[in-house]
């Protein structure tokens, strides 16, 4: 008789995604974690990276937010809040950007979980 994997619970989800955000392992979380089809949603008015489909997408879209870094200063990740099927973490970043110079940033992540993945990661922050 053949086994069945376990589906991760939004616990899981939760746990795994603040371990490997704390070492910020965030295309490893994104491979790991994520559904074939989830979204990836920013503000609207969002300066540079725009709202995507797919994890293939929301993976690239992650390699062109580092490639545009020119030099990390430090940030941190909160513990998450888990309610139902969603969680939220608070993350802040301090870094300098290729041609727009240091700035530190504060946003809230919201994560939908469904079926053991992650389907929609948004993000709250003043434009």
């Amino acid at each position: 008789m053949a086994t069945q994997e376990a589906v991760m619970t939004t616990q899981d989800i939760a746990n795994r995604l603040y371990e490997l955000c704390k070492a910020s392992q965030f295309q490893q979380a994104q491979e790991e974690l994520y559904a074939d089809d989830a979204v990836s949603i920013e503000p609207v008015g969002a300066p540079g990276s725009q709202s995507v489909k797919g994890r293939d997408e929301i993976v690239k879209k992650g390699e062109e937010f580092r490639d545009s870094v020119e030099e990390w200063h430090g940030g941190d990740v909160t513990t998450p809040i888990v309610l139902g099927n969603h969680i939220a973490l608070g993350i802040t970043l301090d870094a300098t950007f290729k041609g727009m110079g240091r700035m530190k940033m504060e946003e809230i992540a919201v994560y939908e979980v469904k079926d053991g993945k992650i389907v929609k990661e948004q993000f709250f922050y003043s434009v």
